[in-house]
């Protein structure tokens, strides 16, 4: 995949495997445009795609992780805008529907999409569209700094880029319910407990502590981790006759991978296992 610096977020490559892609514009609260959505899912779809990449990481500088969408008043030439600048949309009612659909709900899919292990490294705020991109990750780890909540509801909007359905299954319907109607922003311990982030670490410890998570995760079985992920995120939708078929089918991938014969051969032989020697250089 490509990395360097691109329209609101750097793109490096750290060992094992470990794409770290972090937010860049703090005077803007790492808000995000139509052009950083873009170019963010087609940095994904390259992820997903490259073998090399085992893990994604997502942080962002100065004092917010995302603060959502853009809506500081100016578009990319210049011109006052009242919401997300997408051309042609929110003039009317279809131009809305077809911009969230088209530019501002990939994201959020892309990331919940991808087979590869995603981790929010929460440094500071995230609101709205930057919280459901946290929340479309599998781990959440949050500074003690850390603050969240969508609180669409202060400005009469929705949380139109997937958070209600994110929030259902982190924390239920009655916790959703109460946590989106009553516009609540919330600090990192109390997301704690609310099971919105795994853990929280004192700010110093944040970037050290999430590297150390992905690479745990980097050097495990990558490819039966892949299938199980996509599993799990299945059986919060399926029946039990549903999953048990489901689970079967890409255990007929993982049973037959290099990964399994090694995994048994180090049990056997009393050693660490050696996985992803299959990715090569």
């Amino acid at each position: 995949m490509q990395t360097g610096s691109f329209r609101g977020f750097d793109v490096e490559m750290r060992d094992p495997g470990i794409a770290l892609i972090t937010f860049n514009r703090p005077e803007k609260l790492n808000g995000l445009d139509q052009w950083i959505k873009r170019d963010l899912v087609e940095t994904l779809v390259q992820a997903e795609m490259d073998d090399q990449v085992r893990v994604i990481v997502f942080t962002g500088s100065g004092r917010a992780f995302c603060a959502g969408d853009d809506i500081s008043g100016k578009g990319r030439d210049g011109g006052e805008v009242i919401m997300p600048d997408i051309p042609g949309g929110h003039r009317n009612a279809i131009g809305t529907y077809n911009g969230l659909r088209m530019l501002s709900q990939p994201v959020a899919a892309t990331i919940r999409g991808l087979d590869k292990l995603t981790i929010a490294s929460m440094n500071g705020i995230a609101i709205q569209s930057g919280f459901s991109l946290a929340l479309a990750c599998d781990w959440r780890i949050a500074s003690s700094d850390a603050r969240m909540g969508s609180a669409t509801m202060r400005f009469g909007l929705l949380p139109d880029e997937g958070g209600q359905y994110l929030l259902v299954q982190l924390m239920g319907v009655a916790k959703t319910m109460d946590f989106l109607q009553r516009k609540r922003i919330v600090n990192a311990d109390e997301a704690l407990g609310l099971g919105l982030v795994s853990e929280v670490v004192a700010p110093d410890q944040l970037a050290a502590r999430t590297m150390e998570l992905a690479r745990e995760l980097a050097e495990g079985p990558n490819v039966a981790m892949r299938l199980l992920k996509r599993s799990i995120y299945n059986a919060a939708e399926m029946t039990f006759a549903h999953a048990l078929d489901e689970i079967a089918a890409k255990t007929a991938i993982s049973d037959h991978h290099p990964d399994a014969k090694e995994g048994t051969a180090a049990f056997k032989e009393k050693r660490p296992p050696r996985f992803n020697q299959w990715i090569g250089s």
